[in-house]
């Protein structure tokens, strides 16, 4: 019996990470919202392009293809050095 609610409980936590695409996903809820383009070198949430694991993972301020959460509705107002603003899509700028 044990054996059956465990294996159900790991089952449940599996199906429950991968549609909702993992632990990032989990906090992108209620009033934040992922922004691209935006974080510093080694301070984005996550996403940071192929070979990249995750959080913390961008090489370059303001890296386009990594996100940080943001309160919704914040993202395309953040301005930044020069003209680059903030985006709710991945970038093809500032990439390594």
């Amino acid at each position: 019996m044990n054996r059956t609610i465990a294996s159900l409980a790991l089952a449940s936590s599996l199906a429950a990470a991968m549609a909702g695409g993992g632990i990032a996903t989990a906090q992108d809820t209620g009033d934040m919202e992922k922004c691209y383009g935006v974080a510093l070198a080694g301070e984005n949430d996550c996403a940071a392009g192929p070979g990249t694991t995750c959080a913390g993972t961008s090489t370059m301020d303001y890296q386009g293809n990594a996100w940080s959460l943001v309160p919704a509705g914040t993202c395309e107002d953040i301005a930044l050095d020069g003209d680059r603003m903030g985006s709710l899509a991945e970038l093809d700028r500032d990439l390594p």
